[in-house]
């Protein structure tokens, strides 16, 4: 049973607080009001009769100090790493980073979300980014309670912006303002729906031309400015189908623009070395770097074709394209989802919804294709000869 006993230090009363933790330690805290130490003495003595006492010390850790020790224990890829390093340091490190752990509160979170800037795709990641890292702190026993959990607490709304994917026409202008080294860029993202390091990883090994497939197994990745082979997004490899009109444009491209092997380190610069004979590679042979393609390459080209540089204008434009094809063609969620590589096909369901077929249309359609020639001569008027039963009883 914890006790409290009084002491005089300097001519000041001091109340000293001891008690036992659950596992026998005896320990001591000391308060300069005697109302505040039984306070803490029945918390504690109610904590361990419920089972959930926690060190009143293991708080004392600066949510910065911890968040390192966190993310150090993380078996993610390097990029992932820099991104998730990055974020804290711009976004909430000038805040949170120097406050114990057991000082950050409900109200500390919404006053930090409050002072964020930037759009609300941002700030949502940030959010997120301290509530995975708080909830670890629970696991580990440091805090109750995630104060990022609380009802008090209003993430920011989701950005409303639909993706409006581009034409076929716009494909094919920016396509044409490519130097035809580079043309094969479009044929890949748009009629497979790569990824840009997907593109740029791509073998010919990957590619079945009787089977009409290609296998996504890797990718070129910046990680500390040098480039890498990786694993696709989320070590997710996949097959998608091979239109026989990239077929054709991928096998012409090779026959001018022959495959050779690259080598760069798998994963992580100091990576094991591995070799691979690439579809796509700079002026020199080498490995495309996306910076460099960006700048150089895909900037130029959409201002020829009078498309504006933007973000929603990169190369990702022509995965959305290739998805909205499909979908206008009436492929699956399902099956577009695993096309892309996604590790979730509600993602796909809501980057994707608004460029489905409406239901209407489609129920107009399937029914006039199962019925429509049954029904469409009905007339309700009486053939020769036949005459309308009489329904009334």
């Amino acid at each position: 049973m914890a006790s409290i006993s009084r002491r005089n230090t300097g001519g000041k009363p001091r109340y000293d607080v001891n008690y036992r933790e659950p596992d026998g330690r005896a320990r001591r805290r000391t308060f300069t009001r005697k109302v505040d130490a039984e306070i803490f003495r029945a918390t504690v003595e109610a904590d361990k009769a419920r089972g959930t006492y926690l060190d009143p010390d293991a708080g004392r850790i600066t949510f910065k100090a911890y968040a390192e020790q966190w993310l150090a224990n993380q078996s993610t890829e390097p990029t992932t790493t820099e991104r998730v390093q990055g974020r804290l340091r711009v976004h909430v490190y000038p805040v949170l980073g120097s406050k114990w752990l057991s000082q950050i509160k409900p109200s500390t979170i919404q006053a930090w979300l409050a002072g964020l800037t930037g759009a609300a795709s941002t700030r949502r990641v940030a959010l997120s980014t301290v509530s995975t890292i708080l909830s670890a702190a629970v696991d580990d026993e440091r805090i109750a309670k995630n104060p990022c959990k609380a009802g008090s607490v209003s993430p920011p709304r989701r950005d409303v912006r639909r993706i409006v994917p581009w034409s076929a026409e716009r494909v094919g202008d920016v396509m044409n303002e490519l130097s035809p080294r580079y043309q094969i860029l479009v044929a890949l993202g748009a009629g497979l729906g790569l990824r840009q390091g997907e593109i740029f990883g791509l073998s010919p090994d990957d590619v079945d031309f009787l089977r009409g497939t290609v296998t996504v197994r890797r990718q070129v990745r910046q990680v500390r400015s040098r480039l890498v082979f990786a694993a696709p997004k989320a070590n997710k490899t996949r097959t998608v189908p091979l239109p026989s009109s990239v077929r054709d444009a991928l096998a012409a491209y090779l026959a001018l623009h022959p495959a050779a092997a690259v080598t760069l380190p798998w994963s992580e610069p100091g990576g094991e070395p591995v070799e691979v004979s690439l579809v796509a590679r700079g002026l020199h042979g080498s490995a495309l770097n996306r910076n460099s393609v960006n700048h150089y390459v895909w900037k130029p080209a959409l201002r020829a074709a009078g498309v504006e540089p933007t973000r929603e204008n990169g190369m990702h434009a022509l995965r959305h394209h290739y998805a909205s094809v499909l979908l206008d063609a009436g492929e699956s969620i399902k099956a577009v989802s695993e096309y892309l590589g996604h590790t979730d096909a509600g993602f796909t369901l809501r980057v994707y919804t608004h460029l489905m077929p409406s239901s209407a249309e489609r129920t107009r359609l399937a029914v006039d294709q199962a019925l429509g020639c049954y029904i469409s001569g009905t007339s309700g008027l009486d053939g020769p000869g036949q005459t309308a039963p009489d329904l009334r009883l």
